[in-house]
């Protein structure tokens, strides 16, 4: 049945001219069928240098609707259409414009982790890869900073000389990690090294070796001359380094560090997707202008030497 429904996917994509994406927390099943796996800014990036007509993501709600702000001429499904994010669900417009009053003059860099709205309402957006260097960029001496708090703490830690004023947002997944759960993991894996997602909190990245986005993660598994990593983000990222790195053991740092939306996304719903087209993400066009303002901005702020 399984293969059934991996082939009946293929042929629809085909006569589709379709790519299907999927971000490093999905389903083995959902990743081993896409046609390119990564972080979400990387993954709506990449749908621009295609010759498609249809892009399937694999992820979240926001990370569809930035796919369709960067891809206004392509069709963007979201397989599950309650796949959220409850990072991103912390924050909306309303809130922004209300907490932003209080500090007048004072730019919004949002995480890409943010709604078509919030990204229309900022300054600029930046990733949790490049956060530290876009805050360092800004021609701006104080900032807000949304969703984050923990990301927000790494930035200041990378970027003392700039006040940042974080939203108390946060990832449920990556926040569940606690200092005790470092230390019982390293004497479980001794020689293990600690790599953690800035999202995690600052307890957390105190005991780390390594801080690092998921595409950062893979990068330095990859480099690294360790033969054991002891993996602070959710689970579903064990899958690709064990996969590109058959050689070495990666161990999450808790076993529960699941995000339920990440899962949802099955192979039926791709299917289905594919077949009956939903569901379509579409970005209203006054927004997704000014959201993309934001986005370019980033880009225009940091180009990474690699």
């Amino acid at each position: 049945m399984v293969n059934e429904t991996v082939k009946e996917i293929f042929e629809l994509k085909k006569q589709k001219n379709a790519v299907i994406l999927a971000h490093n927390y999905q389903r083995e099943e959902i990743q081993n069928i896409a046609d390119f796996v990564g972080d979400s800014l990387e993954l709506s990036r990449k749908a621009v240098e295609l010759e498609c007509d249809i892009i399937v993501f694999c992820g979240v709600h926001f990370m569809a609707e930035t796919a369709s702000i960067l891809n206004p001429e392509k069709t963007v499904l979201l397989p599950e259409i309650d796949a959220g994010c409850p990072m991103a669900d912390m924050i909306d417009a309303r809130k922004l414009t209300k907490w932003a009053s209080q500090f007048p003059d004072t730019p919004v860099i949002a995480y890409v982790n943010t709604t078509a709205e919030v990204k229309a309402l900022s300054y600029a957006c930046c990733t949790s890869a490049n956060a530290p260097e876009i805050v360092k960029a800004v021609p701006f001496e104080k900032i807000l900073f949304v969703p984050d708090k923990n990301l927000a703490d790494w930035v200041k830690r990378k970027v003392p000389e700039k006040e940042i004023i974080p939203w108390d947002g946060f990832c449920p997944t990556h926040h569940m990690i606690k200092k005790d759960d470092v230390i019982r993991s390293k004497e479980l894996y001794p020689n293990a090294l600690v790599v953690v997602h800035p999202e995690c909190r600052p307890e957390v990245i105190d005991l780390a070796d390594h801080v690092a986005s998921t595409s950062g993660m893979v990068r330095f598994a990859k480099s690294s001359s360790a033969k054991e990593f002891l993996i602070g983000t959710e689970t579903g990222l064990i899958y690709r380094l064990k996969k590109e790195n058959p050689d070495k053991n990666f161990y999450p740092l808790k076993k529960t560090m699941i995000c339920p939306n990440m899962k949802v996304t099955t192979l039926e719903s791709v299917l289905t997707a594919l077949r009956d087209m939903k569901h379509i993400i579409k970005v209203p066009e006054d927004i997704r202008l000014k959201a993309k303002e934001a986005i370019e901005r980033m880009f225009t702020l940091y180009k990474p030497k690699n």
